[in-house]
């Protein structure tokens, strides 16, 4: 039986672009296409994990916002529970701490994109917001 991870991800709006990140080699999924986020640790709310992975993972002071939608998808390692909310940038800009690469697109753009499977289900809700 696979473990069961859950994990939040963050939709940074700023300007009408959306920010992507691409994960780094070496990592499960190494190459495709992630909101930024990570896994909620125990006592966490999902807003405080959000806060806490963004701050590290891109040096970015966010604010949380509307919950997008929650997506459960299986992977060979585990299964992923995804909850993506809308956030905005409070302070700073954006650094690839652990991505490969990092860009700004507009929501038109996204599926332009190799997602990672778990994000695909948001992309399209955002797409169909905000495009």
């Amino acid at each position: 039986m696979s473990s069961e991870i859950n994990v939040v991800g963050a939709v940074v709006v700023k300007e009408g672009m959306i920010l992507c990140a691409q994960r780094g080699p070496g990592k499960a999924l190494a190459g495709l296409w992630e909101f930024p986020g990570g896994k909620i640790e125990a006592g966490e709310s999902e807003e405080q994990a959000l806060l806490r992975e963004v701050q590290e993972e891109l040096r970015l002071e966010i604010s949380v916002g509307r919950q997008i939608t929650t997506t459960r998808h299986e992977y060979e390692f585990a299964i992923v529970n995804l909850t993506t909310f809308y956030c905005s940038v409070s302070s700073g800009e954006p650094q690839p701490v652990e991505h490969l690469a990092i860009s700004w697109l507009k929501p038109e753009d996204l599926l332009d994109l190799e997602w990672a499977p778990a994000d695909i289900p948001a992309v399209h809700i955002i797409h169909k917001d905000l495009a």
